[in-house]
């Protein structure tokens, strides 16, 4: 019997996403596809590559009629105004999958830092962080996922294997990304407009602004054993989609041979997950499309700092193909069900 799924937010590029995916699932049926400003839209009108599915309109929010319509739900609302509705659909017994930050972090006083006071502070905590590689054992039955932020997935990917094997320094820490445009979402702003973006390069939330910073510190903290701090910035460049993390860190010794043996030991039997050999430079065109990350190691002994790199498509791996994919574990399918295909090519 299928597992029946709600899309919240589904008229996003994320929410577009996950109905992609889901259709494509041997073990989901796609269930009600809610919207705010598209209700009532025909889906096909909103999300023209659906056409001659026969997905019917977009439905306003309600708690109730999702919970009775649904098996498990999955939540694609901006920070804040997700754990609202998250925690509504929680009342109702209905597991849910958030793909906002609301619930990725541990720390009240942490979370306040960042993005204010919480909407739902009763369930503060209660999310299991969904990266399937790290967290892959807490998934199975989990009521509520918090899946982890795009730029996040890729910078945690690429350094967790060296701060788990305490292979380089927790200090200094750097990690530079480059992003699509689709990360910044659907609705046009000035900054993603395309005569704004498409000849340019630049860099945006520099010196410990963005977001998913204490995200990345937590994760990597608790694979260290250790609080620490990094330097994050990300760069938005004139592409649809993709990220590719390079991140630095004093090498303590390691070099690339060991910083791939080791990630290979971590990432073993991964179907997301694939390790290069040093040498080799992960593109965002080789994963695009794909729920798969391509990751290497470079090590720059002159300056004594070892490089990973990790690329990975934003709203793919970096968002709903991670959802899928926690959900499979969660669930017990196999767990790269309905996200086998490899990338686009070219």
């Amino acid at each position: 019997m299928s597992l029946r799924v709600a899309i919240v937010g589904a008229t996003g590029y994320t929410g577009a996403e996950l109905v992609r995916l889901c259709l494509a699932h041997p073990e989901l049926e796609v269930g009600p596809l809610v919207g705010h400003s598209k209700a009532g839209l025909p889906v096909e009108d909103v999300l023209p590559s659906l056409a001659g599915l026969g997905l019917g309109t977009v439905q306003a929010f309600d708690a109730d009629s999702v919970a009775d319509a649904a098996d498990v739900a999955f939540c694609g609302l901006p920070h804040g105004a997700s754990a609202g509705i998250v925690s509504e659909l929680r009342d109702r017994g209905l597991p849910v999958l958030d793909l906002s930050a609301d619930f990725r972090l541990r720390d009240p006083a942490v979370y306040a830092e960042w993005y204010g006071a919480h909407l739902a502070p009763e369930r503060f905590g209660e999310g299991v962080y969904g990266l399937s590689e790290l967290h892959r054992e807490e998934l199975p039955g989990a009521e509520l996922i918090a899946v982890p932020g795009c730029n996040a997935t890729a910078s945690i990917l690429a350094l967790a294997p060296l701060m788990k094997e305490r292979l380089v320094a927790t200090e200094g820490l750097v990690c530079d990304i480059k992003t699509g445009v689709s990360g910044a979402g659907r609705v046009p702003k000035a900054s993603t407009h395309f005569p704004e973006t498409g000849e340019g390069t630049r860099a945006y939330k520099a010196a410990g602004l963005h977001r998913h910073t204490p995200e990345i510190e937590q994760e990597l903290g608790l694979l260290a054993g250790e609080a620490l701090r990094l330097t994050f910035v990300p760069h938005l460049v004139p592409m649809n989609r993709g990220i590719l993390a390079t991140c630095y860190a004093m090498s303590e010794g390691t070099d690339a041979a060991r910083a791939t043996e080791a990630a290979r030991a971590l990432y073993a039997g991964s179907p997301s997950v694939v390790v290069r050999d040093p040498g080799v430079h992960p593109d965002t065109l080789w994963v695009r499309g794909s729920n798969r990350a391509q990751l290497s190691y470079h090590h720059d002994a002159r300056a004594g700092r070892l490089v990973a790199f990790a690329a990975i498509d934003n709203l793919m791996k970096g968002a709903a193909g991670a959802a899928v994919q926690a959900l499979n574990v969660r669930q017990g399918f196999p767990e790269a069900a309905g996200l086998g295909l490899p990338a686009t090519w070219p």
